[in-house]
């Protein structure tokens, strides 16, 4: 949005370098913790730290929202619709997120 350049496959590759995005290393930290069950505290306190209380609150209800959507799509089988699938083809061969099996869902990807 902001046509900042940043290294997308930092999400899944799980780097920690230089990926354009401001507290990349802290906002990848906490995400997996909270994706992967663990206990997030820790992450929880370094992002808090660096990031505004408004844009913490978006984080976490980003995490939250994409998870649970996420899981719904999946578990039902719904597949991206023609128009996501065009416009984020480019994203997901940099992501290589054919080799998941919910890739299935959508013919053609």
């Amino acid at each position: 949005m902001t046509g900042a350049e940043v290294d997308v496959t930092a999400v899944s590759a799980g780097a920690r370098a230089e990926t354009g995005v401001h507290h990349a290393a802290r906002l990848l930290a906490f995400t997996e913790a909270v994706m992967r069950g663990e206990a997030a505290a820790p992450e929880r306190e370094h992002l808090r730290a660096a990031l505004a209380p408004e844009a913490f609150i978006d984080v976490a209800a980003l995490i939250g929202a994409f998870n649970t959507v996420d899981r719904i799509a999946d578990a039902t089988g719904i597949p991206l619709d023609p128009i996501m699938y065009a416009m984020s083809q480019d994203i997901r061969q940099q992501l290589n997120l054919g080799r998941f099996a919910s890739a299935a869902n959508t013919p053609g990807s």
